[in-house]
């Protein structure tokens, strides 16, 4: 019996995680990322486990940050777009909602193609598919002579309409392979078939810029891995909660824009269903970004509406894809602390990333980070990071944060504390984004904290926001990776038909439906997925006629329309406080099919013995009420199940720590799971 291997590629950290199949055993490993060849950082830690060829024998899944990294920095593929007539500036004339209205340093995103490589063939569909205009294909051949002497390294095609006919669009790529044969093509329609030109025109040629970019990473990885004579059929974790084939995911890398951090979701579902908590919290704190979701009654929440490089300057960039909802900010231990011109302490969105990393690090950083914070304020052992691994130098932080301290006017000490004061008002926000905002009430959810860094802020967030109960899962700084292990094939298909509500109007959106289905069999098929192990989840994104936005609502194939009308009027008025008798609309019908993949069998936790055992001793630490405390330092490991503990304290392992703040209350549960009770919450 083999191994079920996962390899999250974050943008700080590569980590390992292997769960022996038989015996439920886990092997963990950490190590730098590679940012030069992210393929060579997967290569060092599968190395670095230990683990042999003849162990993958089951599955093998990865996640990375390579799309968002891509996109962030704009380091992608020389792309050119073909649309129709007509549409040329629709990149340049967008459709976005400003985030601060009075922000005048706002700036339009700039599209990832310029005008000069955007090129119009002559053709013209209506919303139903019907043609209006047959494809000139003089038209097209001009378009494409033009993108092969601005030597094009991406093809973006998008026509007005396609979504609802992909007819025109076919042609094009036909002819394309032709005279472009080594050139990648994107057609918007293989994408997506939800209506909104520069939505779906912006998706399709962000696909296009990152397609050569994820292809050789891909390629080199496979060949890596073949050369280490790993033979199993390798995994890539998508956006929207499932994984897919090496081969699928080359041709539509925009699946993969939040690829690294879903997989942390996913296991905070599973976790929640394994431990009795149907509703979760899941705060992933990583070495880059803090990034935080909502999964309400074990469901995880998807949509098609995420944008992209959002901040207060910009309104980001659409792509309309399923993806998990989730928001991310620059919040990460290698966050830099600064102050802006006025004197204000400010945290992030830039970071020391893997390179140089913190100061503390020593390799050349010179910026004060929340790494270097954490060390300063006594939480983080130098001596122990990553187990001992990394040996950190307080002197460095101390250089570090000198200036910044001069600028604000306080001591190390102080400048330290409102670095994590400033990290713990921005997750703040984060979880209201996810809670709050979306009609939800955090005192309902239990947190699940994870990443090197979730756990040393989880119980100052969770008494904040009155959350009564914060999980710790075991090695929560690769728990990522470890919820790759619990995920399944997916693939979703999603149409917009826009009818108003009927029994005529059901049945026709059921058979769209239908069709989906039979659709996700056949690439089931191809992924020898037995049908025995497919199930299908339908729902519709419906409105009141006239309204713009609309409400996703899921479905039973067996609903009336009373049904279906019960289910909108009960999802908007959570969503938005109120109900109205207008008539409905559907607008998208979108079935997510499900590949079910064998799920390891979680190993309970052994550790007995006395509390006392796992004492390493104590140190003085600094808390957020800027108090010197001295105050127990525990080994996780050796933590006794079914003990308890009563804070302040801190608890160990080698790749988190986590800080149990005055009054918290601790129990290891049977899973090795850290159950953390806060005091007046609720």
């Amino acid at each position: 019996m083999g191994y079920r291997v996962a390899v999250d590629v974050g943008g700080t950290f590569t980590d390992l995680c292997a769960l022996n199949e038989k015996t439920g055993e886990l092997v963990f490993v950490k190590d730098s990322t590679t940012p030069a060849n992210f393929a060579h950082g997967v290569v060092q830690v599968i190395r670095k486990s230990g683990l042999k060829k003849e162990d993958f024998n089951s599955f093998l899944g990865n996640g990375s940050t390579i799309v968002i990294n891509a996109i962030t920095e704009r380091k992608g593929a020389k792309t050119c777009l073909i649309t129709t007539k007509g549409f040329r500036d629709v990149l340049e004339i967008q459709r976005s909602n400003r985030t601060d209205m009075y922000n005048f340093r706002y700036e339009k995103p700039r599209p990832f193609v310029p005008r000069h490589r955007i090129f119009e063939v002559d053709e013209r569909l209506d919303f139903q598919g019907n043609i209006l205009k047959a494809l000139d294909e003089k038209s097209v051949q001009a378009a494409l002579e033009k993108c092969k002497e601005f030597g094009v390294e991406s093809l973006a095609v998008c026509l007005y309409n396609s979504y609802s006919n992909p007819e025109h669009e076919e042609a094009i790529g036909e002819a394309a392979r032709k005279i472009l044969p080594l050139v990648p093509v994107t057609l918007s329609h293989e994408l997506t078939r939800e209506w909104r030109e520069y939505e779906r025109m912006n998706t399709a040629v962000m696909n296009a810029f990152v397609q050569p970019v994820v292809d050789l990473y891909l390629s080199t990885l496979t060949s890596e891995l073949r050369k280490m004579g790993v033979t199993i059929p390798l995994h890539v974790m998508q956006s929207n909660g499932g994984v897919s084939t090496f081969d699928r995911a080359r041709k539509t890398p925009i699946y993969q824009i939040e690829s690294g951090p879903i997989g942390g979701i996913i296991g905070a579902a599973f976790l929640g269903r394994v431990i009795g908590e149907p509703n979760v919290l899941s705060l992933d704190v990583g070495g880059t970004t803090a990034k935080t979701s909502l999964v309400d009654d074990g469901e995880v929440k998807v949509n098609t509406d995420y944008k992209v490089a959002r901040s207060a300057f910009s309104s980001g960039y659409p792509v309309k894809v399923p993806v998990v909802d989730i928001v991310e900010i620059g919040a990460g231990g290698g966050s830099i602390a600064w102050a802006n011109e006025v004197g204000s302490l400010n945290v992030g969105p830039q970071s020391a990333a893997a390179d140089p990393g913190p100061a503390c690090y020593d390799r050349g950083g010179k910026s004060p980070t929340v790494t270097d914070a954490f060390l300063l304020t006594g939480v983080i052992d130098p001596d122990y990071f990553l187990g001992g691994e990394i040996k950190l130098r307080k002197s460095r932080s101390e250089e570090a944060f000198k200036e910044l301290a001069s600028t604000l006017g306080r001591s190390l000490r102080d400048a330290a504390i409102g670095t994590i004061h400033v990290a713990i008002a921005n997750m703040i926000n984060a979880l209201k984004l996810v809670s709050v905002r979306r009609g939800y009430d955090p005192r309902d959810f239990a947190m699940v904290a994870f990443g090197g860094g979730g756990p040393m802020f989880a119980t100052a967030l969770a008494r904040e926001l009155g959350v009564e109960r914060v999980i710790v899962p075991r090695v929560p700084g690769v728990f990522s990776a470890l919820g790759m292990l619990l995920t399944d094939l997916r693939h979703d298909f999603l149409q917009t038909r826009v009818l108003r509500l009927s029994q005529e109007a059901l049945k026709e959106a059921l058979g769209v439906g239908e069709g989906f289905r039979e659709e996700a069999v056949k690439r089931f098929e191809e992924e020898r997925v037995l049908s025995a192990d497919v199930w299908h989840e339908l729902s519709f994104d419906l409105r009141y006629l006239g309204q713009e936005h609309t409400v996703n609502v899921p479905i039973d194939w067996k609903d009336s329309v009373a049904d279906v009308e019960k289910k909108f009027h009960d999802r908007h008025f959570k969503e938005y406080t109120f109900k109205l008798t207008d008539p409905l609309e559907i607008v998208n019908i979108h079935v997510a099919s499900y590949g079910k993949v064998k799920k390891p069998r979680l190993k309970k936790y052994k550790a007995s013995g006395a509390v006392g055992d796992a004492l390493k001793g104590k140190r003085n630490v600094v808390f957020e009420n800027g108090k010197l405390v001295r105050i127990p330092v525990f080994q996780r490991d050796k933590l006794p199940s079914k003990n308890r503990l009563k804070g302040p304290a801190i608890i160990e392992e080698p790749t988190s720590t986590t800080i149990l703040r005055p009054g918290d209350k601790l129990m290891v549960d049977d899973y090795g799971n850290l159950m953390i009770s806060i005091p007046g919450s609720g």
